[in-house]
């Protein structure tokens, strides 16, 4: 992968089955880090997050060795409208193309400061139905209680919530 490349998005259940998948762009490379631009291409309607306006851009920030991923999303006039973390294993890449094994907690964190955690019971339902391994569960509670930190330090990519 390098800057500019349009690269697939691959976000997997446990199984390695494909739960969604869309499109973005390189805009950073680190030794252990990457960062990709989105834009929604249509209106999505999402049951905690409310509708998401086509044209809204997400920056997408994944590590190599971190069980989170981070999302800024931006409104199309570019105000900020909410960070949405993923609980997930570690990215894995291939030519182009960028996949994740979701597990199924995330957080959103709205610019008031409001903090969110989502799907716990969807987080419950699939450890058992996919059998996940005690180390996946130790890591998945460690990843929620990093991302959580994280943003109560404000650490990047959390910006002041007045950005």
């Amino acid at each position: 992968m390098i800057l500019g490349d349009e690269i697939i998005v691959n976000s997997r259940r446990f199984d390695k089955s494909l739960k969604k998948s869309w499109n973005c762009r390189v805009t950073d490379i680190q030794s252990s880090a990457l960062t990709l631009v989105g834009e929604f291409a249509e209106e999505v309607t999402h049951p905690d997050l409310g509708t998401i306006e086509a044209g809204t851009v997400s920056t997408e920030y994944f590590w190599l060795g971190r069980w989170y991923n981070i999302f800024r999303f931006e409104r199309p006039d570019g105000t900020l409208r909410n960070w949405y973390c993923n609980i997930c294993m570690p990215p894995t890449f291939g030519v182009n193309v960028l996949d994740y094994v979701d597990l199924d907690i995330d957080v959103v964190i709205w610019p008031v400061g409001r903090v969110e955690v989502l799907d716990e019971d969807e987080y419950t339902r699939n450890r058992l139905r996919f059998a996940y391994p005690l180390e996946v569960q130790e890591m998945t509670n460690l990843a929620l209680q990093q991302v959580l930190e994280r943003h109560g330090r404000k650490e990047f990519p959390f910006f002041p919530v007045s950005s």
